[in-house]
């Protein structure tokens, strides 16, 4: 389907969480010198405007991003993730853009690390397109990312990290990224990907989880960040990221920063964060 525009939730509380998570790993990556692939299923548009009419309909960001920006008290891993964001904003001091995944990794890419980027939607990939045009070591393809990310694996130097971000409109999804990470798992054991989640329906994700258990993939971190508590049918309260292979930082680094954001991001009681392991080595 392509009716999700992920201009309407850019820089919201799942953006965060999704953000850090990348940021970490990619990092974690470049403490060696040899390259990287980084491999986007589901890129969008690689950078939003929070003033146009699509971010402003219901200013997600509000309560996501810009309720961090200017702290002086955040942890390490979220710290780091508002320094590159404020390096992404044309004007000192302002906040007028959020940038994606895409800019996100390109912003922490060396000459040696490559991106391949997909994107479906015909404005998104056109947008995409623009914002990555003079980078050589972008690579954009209007393609099905479940599809194209399997040609790219493994990559050349065995080293490299899968993103995982589909829209969930369709509950197809939620099996398709199962099947997609024992493919993976198949092709390039050694990767790691990492899988974001939205949580509307607890019993969905807790049947995502026990398929992921089922799935013969070892290895996976699960963590979770929700604004306020479980509510059936009221929208996202939260989401998560699953991830094969994590850093062996990560885990310390999400349970430092998940309750500190579980604090400063919540719209309502019951607000919550996990980090578990989901299953071992």
């Amino acid at each position: 389907m392509l009716s999700y525009l992920h201009g309407f939730h850019a820089g919201n509380h799942a953006d965060v969480i999704k953000h850090v998570v990348l940021v970490h790993l990619l990092e974690h990556l470049c403490r060696k010198t040899k390259g990287w692939r980084y491999v986007d299923t589901h890129a969008g548009a690689g950078r939003y405007d929070l003033h146009d009419e699509r971010a402003l309909k219901k200013a997600e960001h509000a309560d996501g991003i810009a309720r961090l920006i200017g702290r002086d008290d955040l942890p390490p891993a979220v710290s780091r993730l508002v320094e590159l964001i404020r390096g992404q904003q044309p004007g000192a001091g302002a906040l007028d853009v959020y940038p994606g995944s895409p800019l996100i990794a390109l912003a922490l890419a060396r000459p040696q690390d490559e991106l391949h980027l997909h994107e479906l939607h015909p404005r998104e990939h056109e947008a995409l397109m623009a914002h990555l045009a003079a980078d050589a070591n972008a690579h954009v393809h209007r393609q099905d990312g479940f599809r194209g990310a399997l040609g790219l694996l493994p990559p050349p130097t065995r080293r490299g990290l899968v993103l995982v971000d589909p829209s969930y409109e369709r509950k197809q999804d939620y099996e398709q990224v199962v099947r997609f990470l024992q493919q993976v798992h198949r092709r390039f054991a050694t990767g790691t990907v990492a899988i974001w989640y939205p949580l509307v329906s607890r019993a969905r994700i807790d049947a995502l989880c026990a398929a992921l258990r089922a799935a013969d993939v070892p290895d996976l971190l699960r963590a979770e960040l929700c604004v306020r508590a479980d509510a059936e049918g009221f929208g996202m309260t939260g989401s998560g990221m699953i991830v094969f292979r994590p850093a062996f930082t990560l885990a310390a680094a999400l349970e430092e920063s998940l309750p500190f954001l579980a604090n400063v991001l919540a719209t309502g009681p019951g607000s919550a964060w996990t980090v578990e392991t989901l299953v071992p080595e």
